[in-house]
């Protein structure tokens, strides 16, 4: 599922390159299409960044969706 959603990435740990999952949010419509994208979010705040990109109306309209 991670390949099919393009989450996984490289990295670098402790000088090493290894692959690991990016932290990314999908914002699912109710058609089931993915309606918005945050790609390296940080968990501090991000709930908040989330709600309030709905309510302002950050919202993907009717064939604009990935």
């Amino acid at each position: 599922m991670c390949d099919a959603f393009g989450v996984i990435k490289e990295k670098n740990m402790y000088g090493k390159k290894v692959k690991g999952i990016a932290r990314t949010t999908f914002v699912i419509r109710p058609d089931g299409r993915i309606g918005h994208v945050f790609n390296n979010v940080k968990p501090e705040g991000h709930a908040e960044e989330v709600l309030a990109a709905l309510k302002n109306g950050n919202k993907i309209t009717e064939g604009e969706g990935i």
